[in-house]
């Protein structure tokens, strides 16, 4: 089968879609399919040509929507080459651009939604919801309920998209986002990672790696290790992710306020071995998120062993309470406190046996090829394949 797969941005600073997108289309290639990807990005940007694909760059593009005028031209042309369409996310113009183009044309499309309509986003920002709801009979409404399938990567990201817009109608399935299996010498990325950050040599890491958001609770994190930090002398955060908001700049100046800024390490955006090796050294994951579809990070700290403490607003968080590959509370202030003390109050014995369900966890829900093929099965179904 060739597919092609239709996304705003490969910059890997936009976190999980770009991932899943990346993925996807070294997993589809490997079972001897073929998956290529149309971007607004220009040709000329950098993570093109790191992508382990065929990449069409039809940009530059135009703002946060990114509007761009090749796309519908270019998918008129050339959309029927291929077996399926796959958007990847919604609220910018590669969807409504998908959807316009496979109005003309007759193509089959699938939308992945990526968390776009967790209804978190409706209570935390109330004025672009209402603008969105400007939007949404004329375009998204349209995009979801003309695809073939519109794919969420658990039920809990299904059932809680239904809630954000009483116009719905989708045919909806599930395939969980895969994630590759750490690749490269763990004992040498931890040691390359501790010989980037000398400082965290012989601490006690807890690891918090994704984007320095609002969404992602922060801020819940950095007043809860001021007090767990309290008892435990060689405690150390480490904040990894690219700082997209400006937002870090507050974030030291609450840790400052709570006399741990010489506690805390922040340490940019990680790839490759050093992304690997920040999960090698720590002794525990944490994303203390008021909204997340999936996680990706999360199943990339599984592949390690590392155990995950979550909110409730990880999507997945009832999959990792079920396989006890770590804790799960609520997403306010004495929910993030809670799980750091539980996991400070672990046996050794009992860190061990967690560990072992963590990596457990990942190889049952989040192998690349599995994941792949139900992927592959659902776009046969519903294109009549046999």
């Amino acid at each position: 089968m060739r597919l092609l797969q239709v996304i705003g941005t490969l910059n890997p600073a936009y976190g999980g879609p770009v991932k899943a997108c990346r993925q996807m289309t070294v997993a589809i290639n490997s079972m001897g399919n073929c998956a290529e990807v149309v971007t607004l990005d220009g040709k000329d940007v950098p993570w093109i040509a790191d992508f382990p694909g065929i990449v069409h760059g039809l940009g530059p593009s135009f703002g946060k929507y990114r509007f761009n005028r090749r796309l519908i031209p270019w998918l008129k042309t050339h959309a029927r080459e291929f077996d399926a369409v796959i958007v990847h996310g919604i609220w910018q113009f590669q969807s409504i651009g998908t959807w316009i183009a496979a109005r003309t044309r007759s193509f089959p499309y699938f939308v992945f939604i990526h968390g776009a309509l967790d209804p978190w986003f409706k209570r935390a920002y109330p004025a672009k919801h209402m603008k969105k709801w400007l939007y949404w009979p004329w375009a998204e409404y349209r995009v979801l309920r003309d695809a073939k399938a519109v794919l969420f990567t658990c039920e809990e990201e299904k059932n809680l998209a239904r809630q954000s817009f009483w116009m719905y109608q989708a045919n909806e399935e599930v395939v969980e986002c895969c994630v590759p299996d750490y690749a490269g010498d763990p004992d040498r990325q931890r040691e390359f990672f501790l010989q980037r950050f000398p400082l965290l040599q012989g601490k006690r890491l807890i690891l918090f790696l994704s984007r320095i958001h609002r969404k992602k609770g922060c801020d819940l994190l950095i007043e809860s290790f001021a007090r767990a930090a309290e008892g435990n002398p060689e405690l150390r955060l480490v904040m990894a992710g690219p700082d997209q908001e400006g937002w870090q700049r507050k974030l030291e100046a609450l840790s400052k306020k709570r006399g741990v800024e010489d506690r805390i390490t922040w340490t940019g955006m990680l790839t490759g071995d050093l992304k690997w090796g920040a999960f090698h050294a720590a002794e525990v994951f944490i994303l203390p998120s008021h909204s997340e579809n999936f996680g990706i990070v999360v199943a990339e700290a599984l592949a390690c062993g590392l155990p995950v403490l979550i909110t409730d607003k990880v999507n997945i968080w009832k999959e990792i309470i079920g396989d006890g590959a770590g804790f799960a509370e609520t997403d306010n202030l004495d929910g993030v406190v809670r799980l750091l003390e539980r996991w400070l109050g672990l046996s050794p014995e009992e860190i061990r046996r967690i560990r072992t369900q963590a990596r457990a966890c990942f190889e049952r829900r989040f192998d690349v090829r599995r994941v792949a093929e139900k992927l592959m099965s659902i776009i046969k179904r519903e294109n009549g394949f046999h």
